[in-house]
């Protein structure tokens, strides 16, 4: 089930670039290039970019937003929370903690995400019938709420902050209906709030949000084909809402996209590579994980927390669906020996278990149980009641 924290999450991909209003050339060019980076992976590069846009100009709200962010994919980089997985709704249960963001990321955001709001509410004051307004209004609303739920841990204060966005950009298509770029958080909502069960579900309509999942995913492919500056955005988002439908193919469609338009970006070969295990494809995803490795091996750029763990929990996996014993089970020991997120060393010990369940039972149990506990203790529940399950099969069966 989709919790408060996943609408606001969602939020940090929707919004990851900054949508072009009316500024100065020099800024105009700068958010260009700072968006370009920002989904190559050139976080740090970005966030430079970013601060010199705001410079050029002090009162363009987007590059202000474009910094904030920056900066929220910088934290989320060394989290380790930047792939699919993390907004899957995989993970249920009590918050995890996670470190805070170091002090001068937290402040650039705030400052940066203050200038954008500040801004766009000036805007929208001076000029309530603008379209362009009430969009930049509702983005930098929306990525305040994102930080509020996925930093702060702030869900009650994340959700009025989402709630505002949402309106912003429903009054955006209300103005101008063809501003189909609007439709993506709107869309995106929609589709999450009909996840929602029944009473919760109540509660964001009274709340003021509306539902529909077709209705959802239509507005945020409507976004994805409009010729906007969120288009990769939306294209991101489709990868999540078509993974979450069970559309791998469709999915795998956007992410063929993503990687033609962002090659240096590597963990779109992750990405896929995941995708194609979850559509049950282990020989496409290991030549897809394959390729991304040897990028990664050739990138000297900055990792996400526990990256390199993640690829070869991925490649073993895909490995072991194929029978592939041997080389699977070094993939997994060495993302088990990697620094990592607990929930993909749980993963991989689960995979571990399984192997060596035939021939191995009582080291077969300490990687079950190993994955049982650290799948508890990072939210992912899925995978520590799959152990469980292992556990409990192998004693019926002795």
């Amino acid at each position: 089930m989709f919790r408060l924290g996943t609408v606001a999450l969602t939020l940090t991909i929707l919004t990851a670039t900054a949508a072009r209003a009316p500024a100065n050339p020099a800024s105009d060019a700068l958010r260009q290039r700072a968006s370009e980076e920002l989904y190559s992976l050139d976080d740090e590069r970005s966030l430079a970019t970013w601060r010199e846009a705001t410079v050029a100009d002090p009162q363009d709200a987007a590059a202000w937003r474009g910094l904030a962010s920056a900066a929220l994919a910088r934290i989320a980089m060394l989290r380790g929370t930047v792939t699919i997985d993390s907004y899957l709704g995989r993970m249920g249960g009590k918050d995890v903690s996670l470190p805070p963001p170091p002090p001068e990321l937290a402040r650039e955001f705030n400052n940066a995400i203050t200038r954008a709001i500040t801004i766009g509410h000036q805007t929208v004051a001076a000029h309530p019938n603008d379209a362009s307004a009430h969009y930049e209004l509702g983005a930098a609303v929306g990525i305040k709420a994102s930080y509020m739920a996925t930093v702060d841990g702030g869900i009650m204060a994340a959700f009025r902050a989402a709630r505002e966005a949402y309106d912003a950009h429903e009054t955006v298509l209300r103005l101008n209906p063809r501003r189909a770029d609007a439709g993506l958080i709107v869309g995106t909502y929609r589709y999450i709030v009909a996840a929602f069960s029944l009473p919760i579900r109540w509660v964001a309509y009274m709340a003021g949000f509306g539902g529909g999942k077709e209705r959802g995913i239509h507005m945020v492919e409507a976004a994805a084909a409009y010729p906007g500056d969120n288009q990769s955005d939306a294209h991101l988002a489709l990868v999540l809402l078509y993974t979450r439908e069970g559309r791998f193919d469709d999915a795998l469609r956007q992410l063929e996209i993503l990687r033609n338009r962002y090659p240096r970006n590597r963990l779109l070969w992750l990405e896929s590579g995941s995708t194609l295990l979850r559509a049950k494809r282990p020989a496409d995803a290991e030549r897809v994980l394959n390729e991304g490795m040897a990028r990664l091996a050739q990138d000297s750029r900055a990792r996400m927390y526990g990256e390199e763990a993640l690829w070869y929990y991925r490649r073993g996996s895909a490995r072991a669906a194929m029978g592939q014993m041997s080389v699977a089970r070094a993939d997994l020991d060495r993302s088990i020996a990697l620094e990592g997120r607990p929930w993909v060393h749980g993963r991989a010990h689960l995979e571990l278990g399984r192997l060596m369940l035939a021939s191995n039972r009582v080291e077969a149990r300490e990687h079950l149980q190993a994955a049982a506990k650290l799948g508890d203790s990072d939210r992912d529940a899925a995978s520590a009641e799959r152990a469980r399950a292992l556990l409990k099969d192998a004693a019926n069966t002795r």
